[in-house]
């Protein structure tokens, strides 16, 4: 019988998307074979707390309490107390509950970290350096598929087609917001859309349809990040332009070097675009059709996009690259015009997320999807076994 691998499975983070990786972690652990793996649950508190053992359960149940600082502690100080426990779970001669982070011990770790400090190439820089295989994306990839900035001059660069948008840092809007209101509003037509560059789960974003709208927008997301991106909304083409919403769809990729895509899908928003509480809200009508009611022309032409799109940022593993369709003008012959909108690097995994109910239509089931994640992430570190990190 082959040995077990033994796979870290690493959940939680100090992101705004603390819930969803629990959500994801949930799943994904539920659903491994325990006769291929020997599964370890890693836990990320909210203030970086490392935890194995029954607390990372706890935490996953959402159970876990973390200890409370002093009154007077600073932050300085609790980053300090964060960064003690990673140093702590690596020691091999840590108490037996924290032995198991050892990453001596991990064949590979699959880190179901979603949004900053987790998906942003943070953690996967701290693997690398570890010298451990993990799913999904490396560094590089990670962090331009977290700063929507970043990604849409990758994009650029791959002639994909991209909505107009406007870069603002957050240092020039609060030095001068005027000036940056009469740039927005000298590139862009509203509605736009606001957005912190470095976030996901649409947290902090706005749909903006007036001047009066746009500073608190710009406000909101610039609690989230130094960088604001604000993009033209796409409604339609023609008569359809000023009544029109747009399409909202995305497509599963799978692979390193020669990734595959899966068929596309729809979401339908059960409000004006697809937000965090329609996203995650228990009252939520926002509906998911797989495959998208789309023509075949169109559904190869976003699976060749979703590929290039992967490969223009130096994508692994896994992503779901996210599309905006112009509404149809059903009186034009021309058709609807298609953009890329986004890559998520570290998807949803629950599983009835997008990702994995788009491979399941594609005909690959949610444990096979987690076996080829894990081979991926095992091959592309055996690649690198090829590189020459110094001359000697």
């Amino acid at each position: 019988m082959a040995k077990k691998l033994r796979v870290g499975v690493v959940f939680g983070g100090r992101s705004g998307e603390h819930e969803v990786s629990l959500r994801s972690a949930a799943s994904i652990l539920q659903s491994m074979d325990r006769k291929k793996y020997d599964v370890v649950p890693i836990g990320i508190a909210k203030n970086g707390q490392w935890l194995a053992g029954g607390k990372a359960q706890s935490l996953l149940a959402g159970e876990y309490r973390q200890p409370a600082l002093p009154a007077k502690a600073t932050r300085r100080q609790a980053h300090a107390a964060a960064v003690a426990s990673v140093a702590e779970a690596l020691d091999n001669e840590t108490a037996d509950e924290m032995s198991a982070l050892d990453t001596g011990k991990l064949d590979v770790v699959f880190p179901v970290l979603h949004g900053t400090f987790g998906e942003d190439g943070t953690v996967q820089g701290m693997l690398e350096m570890a010298g451990i295989a993990y799913v999904g994306s490396g560094v590089l990839g990670s962090a331009v598929g977290m700063d929507k900035d970043a990604m849409k001059t990758m994009f650029a660069a791959a002639g994909l087609p991209i909505v107009k948008h406007v870069t603002l840092f957050r240092s020039e809007w609060k030095a001068s917001p005027r000036k940056c209101t009469a740039r927005v509003e000298e590139r862009l037509k509203y509605p736009v859309f606001v957005k912190p560059a470095n976030l996901g789960s649409s947290v902090g974003i706005s749909k903006v349809k007036t001047r009066a709208e746009l500073r608190p927008a710009i406000n909101e997301a610039a609690k989230f990040d130094r960088k604001i991106v604000i993009e033209e909304g796409v409604g339609g083409a023609g008569r359809a332009r000023a009544t029109g919403k747009a399409r909202e769809l995305e497509i599963a990729v799978l692979g390193n070097d020669d990734p595959i895509a899966s068929v596309v899908g729809e979401i339908v928003p059960d409000r004006e675009f697809y937000d965090y509480e329609s996203k995650y809200d228990a009252s939520s009508t926002s509906e998911p059709v797989i495959p998208a009611k789309i023509s075949r022309a169109e559904s190869k032409q976003m699976r060749e996009m979703a590929v290039r799109a992967f490969r223009a940022c130096d994508l692994s593993g896994l992503a779901r690259v996210d599309f905006l369709m112009e509404a149809a003008d059903l009186a034009s012959a021309k058709p609807a015009k298609i953009y890329v909108n986004e890559v998520n690097t570290m998807p949803g995994f629950t599983s009835i997320s997008m990702y994995p109910k788009l491979w399941e239509a594609s005909g690959i089931a949610y444990s096979e999807l987690i076996d080829r994640l894990i081979q991926l992430a095992l091959e592309r570190h055996a690649e690198r076994t090829h590189t020459s990190f110094s001359k000697e």
